[in-house]
């Protein structure tokens, strides 16, 4: 098949369009970072380097495509909602028009499960319940607005599959792991009530196969929504504590009550929101991700495109010490 995917030189994007390459497609891979665009291209990639927010761009590398990856965003607890705006909905937008005009036949979106969180205790979320009214910050709002475009482009012919992937960690990861690590190297955690609050994350082949999976989805699935984690919800305190032992380092935890945190979190973003400020060390929302509990069903993608999570957190947590391990000594 005749495949493009943006985003691929981002964490998910690199590996699925490397997944698909190896499983015999002819991969056209998007992304502005030239260096890892070379490196796609050297391992036998087509690389285009554009932004999302390029149109005719767009519209240029979508053609004779028989499915299109949408892996692209702005992802981040802080930044300006403009840019937040620009990548994840006009870059949306651009992505659907073009795959609309240009016949494509599927189009498989990567969206977050950031969308549920409203700073209360969830367990076992499944893909119908309602989305908060007002959501937690400007990158869950983007993308809430990007899932409303891709399920207008589904109502007007295209066949749409949207996926919700929980707290992505794997090699290049560039947001939960490198954060854990960091802790793990200073030798000590904070943990909010105590570390019980209940979390899903997902290792990063996992939602590859999810994103392949899709190729060969049932027509009972377009225009759907699923979950995908690991499917192994546990207590953040525990995971810190795999990391630790995974890095063999002793593991420190130090208690931190909620509301003092939450309300320092408050301060750091009103200051944060300053021009001269930069991004606030902690913001309410990422306490709030480490604080109460979500975990997600994963159900419908069982049943509906056959997921199987088949990399346990604890053998993902040793493939990624193991990679950061030889990134580290590499540089040193």
């Amino acid at each position: 098949m005749n495949l493009f995917v943006t985003g691929a030189t981002g964490c998910l994007g690199r590996r699925l369009a490397l997944r698909l390459h190896g499983l015999g497609h002819q991969v056209t891979a998007q992304g502005r970072n030239r260096v890892i665009g070379a490196e796609l291209e050297k391992a036998g990639l087509r690389f285009i380097a554009a932004d999302l927010e390029d149109a005719p761009a767009m519209h240029s590398a979508c053609r004779n495509r028989d499915a299109v990856f949408h892996c692209a965003a702005f992802s981040a607890p802080w930044g300006p909602r403009r840019q937040f705006y620009n990548s994840n909905v006009i870059g949306t937008q651009n992505v659907t028009d073009s795959c609309l005009q240009l016949g494509v036949s599927l189009l498989v979106h990567v969206s977050t499960p950031g969308l549920y969180f409203d700073f209360r205790n969830r367990r076992d979320i499944r893909e119908t319940d309602p989305l908060p009214a007002a959501p937690v910050n400007a990158y869950a709002a983007t993308k809430k607005q990007a899932e409303a475009l891709v399920d207008k482009a589904f109502k007007q012919g295209l066949a749409t599959i949207t996926l919700r992937p929980r707290a992505i960690f794997g090699p290049h990861d560039r947001a939960l792991m490198p954060r854990i690590m960091r802790f793990a190297e200073r030798g000590w955690v904070p943990l909010i009530q105590g570390g019980k609050a209940l979390i899903d994350v997902t290792y990063l082949d996992n939602v590859v196969d999810a994103l392949v999976l899709c190729l060969d989805a049932p027509n009972h699935a377009m225009g759907r929504k699923y979950n995908i984690t690991n499917g192994e919800p546990m207590p953040v305190g525990e995971l810190f504590r795999l990391v630790f032992q995974a890095m063999a380092r002793d593991y420190h935890p130090r208690q931190l009550p909620y509301a003092p945190a939450y309300a320092a979190a408050a301060l750091l973003e009103l200051w944060s929101a300053l021009p001269f400020a930069g991004e606030p060390v902690l913001t309410r929302y990422t306490l709030g991700l480490i604080s109460k509990d979500q975990t997600l069903n994963i159900d419908a993608a069982r049943q509906d495109l056959g997921y199987t999570p088949r990399v346990s957190i604890r053998d993902g947590i040793a493939a990624y010490v193991a990679w950061w391990r030889s990134q580290h000594e590499h540089s040193a």
